[in-house]
């Protein structure tokens, strides 16, 4: 049979595809949530009887957490492994929705039909598009190319914490020639990308005190030091007027963009003041010397993510808080270690404290960037399959996120991970009335499709 054979039968079997995929976004897999944790298990369920159908021999491994999800099915070279999530975020706010986020459903939009419901796009619709390819393969030719193993994951939308100590144990299991990755996204609606690099993250939580209780503020105002004060001019200082990030050798092990790549970014005419006029902004914030573009894919940030001191609510009060605190995260890219920054970080932001004034520091997590290394024929291979099913070429690009599991597979298994997905920035993940763009989901299964015949 032909690979036109199998295109054919997964056009064919679009609305069957599109059911199952409904079936699985009716389970409420928020993994953050305790309540919900036999959703959980029951997602990871309905996976496993999914595998099975197409006769993999696969089944449901318990963790600390949320259960994993492996599968193997086929024989010969290469030996593939996909890597894919079943849990998906809270739904809050309700009030946003337009309808029950689990109750999934086809709508008709003014840029086609879309798949809305929470998970869609982030990461069921995506993960069920490698399936789904494997399920026509299957159909049309009785076997699939080559080995495959499905490694299903139950918690990344809560951090991840049995991911590292499950592939640590079975790391001969998982051990393939490459990985692939499917929680990424097109470059705009027509363009199919690879990522080739992923940022780090690291993230601090710091919490400075200064008297021992609140104070009043026309009792104390003036002699008594107040921490927000104190924390806003430790934050006003984390970046200079160019937009550089003052802490001390932050910037150790950040590369600079190659010629060859620059020039390939800038030929993707990526439309930099429409990126921001979208979200009601039009000036860059970052370091100056650099394009929007390089900022989110190939530079380091720092950002505050939220602060907490005093009384916030309705109404006024005039207290002295006793604590101030801040959450701030580290988009790290390179060779930029995580814990140095931590450390450089908590001695730049104590060197600032006064005399009365203390710190506590609570950690949020580091992970280093991921470099893909595209040498590996596999994935020109893949690019040259993608290119055939989008209307533009596919692209190698950066990705401003970070997908700690990318790192793990290099780290812990010694297998390069590709990260080739389907989403579109307006998916909206994370936020109410998520969807999955109908076309993406079935071109998506094609090109899948095309991949494997590439690079079997």
């Amino acid at each position: 049979m032909s690979l036109d054979d199998t295109l054919a039968r997964i056009d064919a079997d679009l609305p069957q595809a599109t059911d199952r995929l409904l079936d699985l976004l009716r389970i409420p897999s928020i993994s953050t949530d305790p309540a919900y944790k036999a959703d959980c298990d029951r997602a990871a369920d309905w996976l496993v009887a999914d595998l099975k159908s197409l006769g993999a021999q696969a089944e449901k491994r318990p963790t600390p957490g949320h259960p994993m999800v492996v599968g193997h099915i086929g024989e010969g070279a290469p030996h593939l492994l996909f890597y894919g999530h079943y849990d998906v975020q809270p739904v809050d706010p309700l009030e946003l929705w337009d309808r029950d986020p689990f109750d999934p459903e086809l709508q008709e939009t003014e840029k086609g039909k879309v798949i809305r419901g929470r998970g869609a796009s982030d990461d069921k619709g995506q993960l069920m598009t490698f399936v789904e390819a494997c399920r026509a393969w299957i159909a049309v030719n009785g076997k699939l190319p080559c080995k495959i193993t499905f490694f299903f994951e139950g918690e990344e939308e809560s951090g991840s914490p049995s991911l590292v100590p499950f592939m640590k144990e079975n790391a001969e299991e998982l051990t393939t020639d490459i990985a692939l990755i499917c929680d990424t996204g097109l470059f705009g609606d027509d363009t199919p990308a690879i990522v080739t690099m992923l940022r780090g993250l690291l993230g601090e939580e710091l919490t400075i005190t200064a008297a021992s209780k609140d104070l009043h503020s026309g009792m104390y105002g003036g002699p008594a030091m107040n921490p927000i004060r104190v924390l806003s001019k430790i934050i006003a200082g984390l970046h200079d007027d160019q937009g550089r990030i003052t802490v001390p050798h932050f910037y150790d092990g950040v590369p600079e963009l190659s010629d060859e790549m620059r020039a390939q970014w800038q030929g993707l005419n990526f439309d930099h003041a429409g990126f921001l006029g979208e979200v009601g902004l039009s000036q860059p914030a970052g370091e100056q010397d650099r394009t929007p573009l390089e900022m989110i894919w190939s530079r380091p940030t720092c950002e505050v993510n939220g602060i907490k001191g005093g009384y916030t609510g309705d109404g006024f009060k005039t207290v002295l808080p006793s604590k101030a605190s801040a959450k701030i995260s580290f988009r790290l890219v390179g060779q930029q270690d995580p814990h140095e920054i931590r450390k450089n970080f908590r001695a730049y932001v104590e060197n600032q404290l006064p005399e009365d004034c203390t710190i506590d520091w609570h950690e949020h997590g580091a992970s280093p960037a991921g470099q893909m290394q595209i040498d590996h024929p596999a994935f020109e291979a893949a690019r040259v399959a993608l290119s055939a099913e989008w209307p533009n070429p596919a692209a190698y690009v950066g990705c401003g996120g970070s997908i700690p599991i990318a790192g793990y597979f290099k780290t812990i298994l010694d297998t390069d991970a590709m990260l080739i997905g389907f989403g579109k920035d307006d998916d909206q993940i994370h936020s109410p009335n998520e969807k999955y763009d109908l076309t993406s989901f079935h071109k998506g299964i094609r090109s899948w499709a095309r991949i494997l015949d590439a690079v079997s």
